[in-house]
Formats: structure tokens, sequence, C-alpha cells
């Protein structure tokens, strides 16, 4: 240890653990059957296009059938949310989200488990949420967000397949309350 690592953690200085590989790849294990597939956005000298969904992907083998947008306010979250018969295909369009993931599946290999996933505009991704996964989404940017929604299922208005918990809930072992930067 050098002198100067030595002085660090005798302040109680801790290092920041490893997050992504060199490549850019998260080292975290994501939660069974969650899939982010990155957006490419192609530019010219008129504008932008970016692709949302094509079943040649292989992303998710349920074909379309709902679509929808979403907008979370500067600071506001929605969640947690969870799905008993749909799985969700969320494509964050606009602005920053914060989407955290929590495993509620009784015999998932990935049981109790959390992914923190951070998503926006200058990473577009289309995010796949299997049924029976909890998850929540926080504007944690200065504008609106956006995001589209293309879930396996019909909304259906007289019985939604949409159960939810209090933001605050302590049956899930994570906080979205806001957090300090360092």
């Amino acid at each position: 240890m050098s002198k100067s690592t030595a002085d660090h953690a005798a302040l109680g200085a801790v290092r920041d653990p490893q997050t992504v590989t060199p490549t850019g790849e998260p080292v975290g294990e994501r939660i069974a059957g969650v899939e982010l597939r990155a957006a490419v956005t192609h530019l010219d000298d008129r504008g932008e296009i970016c692709e949302i969904f094509d079943p040649a992907w292989g992303v998710h083998p349920a074909p379309l059938v709902y679509v929808y947008q979403t907008m979370v306010r500067p600071g506001k979250t929605k969640g947690w949310v969870v799905h008993q018969e749909q799985d969700d295909r969320m494509f964050v369009s606009l602005g920053t989200l914060r989407i955290v993931l929590y495993d509620a599946r009784e015999g998932s290999p990935t049981h109790g488990r959390v992914n923190e996933l951070f998503v926006s505009e200058r990473n577009r991704a289309l995010l796949v949420i299997p049924c029976g996964v909890f998850h929540a989404v926080q504007n944690i940017g200065a504008t609106d967000a956006y995001f589209v929604n293309l879930p396996t299922r019909a909304y259906d208005h007289g019985a939604p397949d949409k159960y939810r918990l209090p933001i605050d809930t302590s049956r899930i072992p994570f906080s979205l309350a806001p957090r300090e930067g360092g």
C-alpha cells in the first residue's frame, strides 16, 4: 500500500468498486430475464432517427400488442410496480431516468437481486422487464423524461395487471431517496 493510499485509508476513504469493464460492459449480474439493448441513433443534417423495437433483434419473442408513452417530471418517481401477466419493454427516449428493478420471483436464480440502471437520450436503450420483477422509474434529470412502453399484453382498464408497493417500502432493499454526489 502506498503512503498516499494509507493516508486515505486512515481518513476512512473507501475505493470505488468496479462497475464496468474497460469496454463499458457492466460487471454486476443482471436479473434473470432482464435485457438491455442499447439503441443506435443515426444523425444527419436533417436530424436523427432511433429505432425502438424490431422483432428481428430477438430481444423478446412476444408480438407488439399495445404501446403507450409515459412522462415523469424532474425529481418524481413512478413505482414500485409489478405485473403478474405481462412483461414490460420500455424504451427511454428523452430525459434522464434511474430505473431500479427488484426480482421478487420465487424460484428465480436471481431472486432478491436489485439492478439499478441509468438511461437517457444520450444512452437510449430498450429494457425488457419480466413479470414478477418490481420496477421504479425516477427522473434524476432537470427536464421532463419520456419513455415508451411496449408491454406484452394490452392494458385492461377494468382489471389492470398492475400491483403497487409504496415508494418507501421496506420490502425492497433499495432506497429511492435522492443521494448526494461523490
